[in-house]
């Protein structure tokens, strides 16, 4: 098995994690990603001076999978980690409040920072603390919890919809990619109980000081080449088809064999290229669905925060991240919003979009409404992440298919947590760790025919 060949397609978080974890195991790697560069959806590209971050991202202490990847690649120290979760949160009408945790032990250490949230009134910040205790009786693995919607349990238990803006979707809405309504109880269970109801300081949040592509994709690159793997970027693949020896990975450049393959493509991408009878519902992962992620970069002739980032209320802005030293910006600052569960902006013009959340940045920032913007740009991901809706957990696959040695990867499956990099990390991992255990195995009789 040592020297056993595993193809690992798709240069994602996921994939990348795969192929390290094989690579690790003594297998011959090649990845094998479509894109021009590696990273997916935690990549960065160069505008003019700037370095670029598809996307915003941040990861709570909680996520172990994830921070075990960044210190193999030597690289946790480019992270930034709070030393006891602190979320400012800034309301566009006026009026600002503050999420910070105490020491105390779980769950109290939180009772301080929802009894002084003065976003929300008095009474609503007392049926918050219930309802989050409420939380801890949810489990998240249990179907009934995935069939409905976060939106409606918290309508049960005595949640306004002031709360649930003002409170609860910022959770939801950002590490759910989509509002309450729309998301299921059982991912949402997942998040709160796992960050806030565990451990004291499970939701401390970090994020990247260097720009994503140096956190993920170059040293990792770097990683496995040095473990003797092949990475090939702009290799478009067609078709995994078993062969009499493993596998054949069609590619638009020709045949690539394999012993193993772990497919760490996006779900609705992976239907296509999968054998017969890999999966019982081989239409299952397509019917996920996808949900869009918005940002929008303006540049400031000045600094108009301090803060390094911050949540919005009764705003079309969701999260701002200062994004000034990662990019390498040396005058001004540079900001960016995130939004998410973004299915009706992701296509609208830039200049509508422009229209649309510039000025409201200024009116959760009053120091913005007086710089000039020197620049101003927008990134789009359409498909950021599966759909987390009710009945999402039915249709994610495990990583383990019926084929023998071909495993499937990406924080759209079965990982136990939802699209996060915590769960891209965990299934590549995963997916790798199921190859290589059938690599042990000696064939069935008549694999490959």
């Amino acid at each position: 098995m040592s020297r056993s060949q595993v193809v690992v397609v798709g240069g994602g978080l996921a994939g990348l994690a795969a192929g390290l974890e094989a690579a690790d195991s003594g297998a011959r790697v090649i990845l094998l990603e479509r894109r021009p560069r590696l990273g997916g959806a935690t990549s960065s590209f160069r505008r003019g001076e700037l370095e670029v971050d598809n996307g915003q991202h941040v990861f709570l202490r909680c996520c172990t999978a994830y921070r075990t990847f960044l210190r193999r690649l030597g690289v946790e120290d480019r992270t930034v980690l709070q030393e006891r979760l602190d979320v400012p949160v800034v309301a566009a009408g006026g009026g600002a409040g503050r999420l910070r945790r105490s020491r105390l032990p779980a769950p109290l250490h939180l009772a301080g920072a929802l009894a002084g949230y003065r976003l929300l009134p008095p009474l609503d910040r007392a049926r918050a603390v219930r309802a989050a205790l409420a939380l801890r009786r949810v489990r998240p693995d249990d179907p009934a919890a995935d069939a409905v919607s976060f939106g409606s349990w918290l309508t049960g238990r005595g949640q306004r919809p002031v709360a649930v803006e003002r409170l609860w979707e910022l959770l939801t809405v950002a590490t759910l990619n989509a509002r309450a309504s729309e998301a299921s109880l059982a991912l949402a269970a997942t998040v709160v109980r796992r960050g806030l109801l565990t451990e004291p300081g499970a939701a401390d949040i970090g994020w990247s000081a260097v720009p994503l592509s140096r956190l993920h994709a170059e040293p990792a690159a770097a990683e496995l080449r040095r473990l003797g793997a092949q990475i090939r970027c702009g290799a478009v693949v067609e078709a995994v088809r078993p062969a009499a020896a493993g596998f054949t990975v069609e590619t638009r450049s020709g045949p690539v064999p394999a012993d193993a393959v772990v497919l760490a493509v996006p779900n609705d991408a992976v239907g296509g290229l999968l054998p017969d009878g890999a999966l019982a519902d081989p239409q299952a992962p397509a019917r996920l669905g996808t949900a869009a992620i918005l940002n929008v970069h303006v540049v400031y002739d000045r600094p108009v925060t301090a803060l390094p980032f911050l949540a919005a209320v009764d705003s079309p802005v969701q999260w701002v991240f200062d994004r000034t030293g990662s990019s390498g910006l040396r005058r001004g600052q540079y900001l960016a919003m995130s939004i998410s569960a973004a299915d009706a902006d992701v296509a609208q013009p830039v200049a509508a979009l422009r229209e649309r959340y510039l000025p409201a940045l200024s009116r959760l920032l009053p120091a913005a409404a007086s710089a000039q913007v020197v620049d101003s740009f927008v990134t789009r991901e359409p498909a950021a992440t599966f759909r987390q809706s009710p009945g999402a957990g039915a249709l994610r696959p495990a990583a383990r298919t019926a084929v023998p040695r071909l495993a499937l990867a990406g924080a759209w499956t079965r990982t136990d947590w939802p699209a996060t990099m915590e769960g891209a990390v965990r299934s590549g991992r995963r997916a790798a760790q199921v190859v290589l255990a059938d690599l042990r195995r000696p064939a069935p009789a008549g694999a490959g025919r």
